[in-house]
């Protein structure tokens, strides 16, 4: 139970960062502010209560709101798994200091810039609910708007998603796509997503693993992306 309410918390407080930096940059209002309108989506589809959401949008138009940063670290965990990790941050140099903490002390290191990334392919993802959708037709309708993948997957509770990549630059084309056709995805995020992947045995994944999860525990941890197959 704790577990469960904790990683609601991170996500709550993941979702008011994105919030913070989307109002900022695009101002308070969702119509004319796609950034802010994904930060919405998303907050639905982790139950965070929209007395939440318009505290936060509140907060965030304010003149003392926090100023966060987006910084992305590349690193190798234990085995030679890659790492990308992203923050969002309002002290970079308190960041790195934990971030190498984290690293250093579960046998992995920080990597210079470049030396992880290419890597990973940076893309646009959405994630869907089936339900009434014709999953042939969509799929020829998005292509037009830049979907590179899109298939079938399941959620954190084993329910059945459908998830369409882009390259992230297609991000916002794609995105409109969708609501011209009154879609609201589920989630709509970007990733890290691996050109390839490495297979460890158990054992050394799950030292890979406790990484990711030491890492994703740290406050100014947005999300891990790694090519642990």
């Amino acid at each position: 139970m704790f577990a469960r309410w904790n990683r609601m918390a991170k996500q709550f407080a993941r979702i008011a960062k994105d919030i913070t930096m989307a109002v900022k940059a695009g101002g308070p209002d969702p119509q004319s502010n796609p950034a802010l309108r994904r930060a919405m989506q998303n907050a639905r589809a982790v139950n965070m209560p929209k007395d939440k959401v318009d505290a936060a949008i509140k907060r965030a138009s304010g003149r003392d709101a926090t100023n966060y940063q987006q910084v992305l670290y590349e690193a190798y965990a234990p085995h030679g798994i890659a790492l990308m990790i992203e923050t969002a941050t309002d002290n970079p140099t308190r960041t790195v200091a934990e971030v190498r903490n984290i690293v250093t002390k579960n046998d992995g290191n920080l990597a210079t810039s470049g030396s992880v990334s290419f890597q990973f392919k940076k893309m646009g993802v959405f994630r869907l609910n089936p339900e009434g959708i014709d999953q042939d037709d969509l799929e020829l309708y998005l292509i037009d708007h830049g979907l590179e993948e899109f298939g079938e997957s399941t959620g954190e509770k084993g329910e059945p998603q459908l998830v369409a990549r882009c390259a992230f630059e297609d991000f916002g084309r794609l995105q409109e796509a969708l609501e011209a056709r009154k879609i609201h995805p589920i989630s709509a995020e970007h990733e890290y997503v691996p050109t390839m992947h490495t297979d460890l045995p158990e054992a050394q994944a799950n030292e890979v693993l406790a990484l990711v999860d030491k890492l994703e525990q740290n406050d100014d941890v947005h999300s891990v992306f790694h090519n642990l197959g």
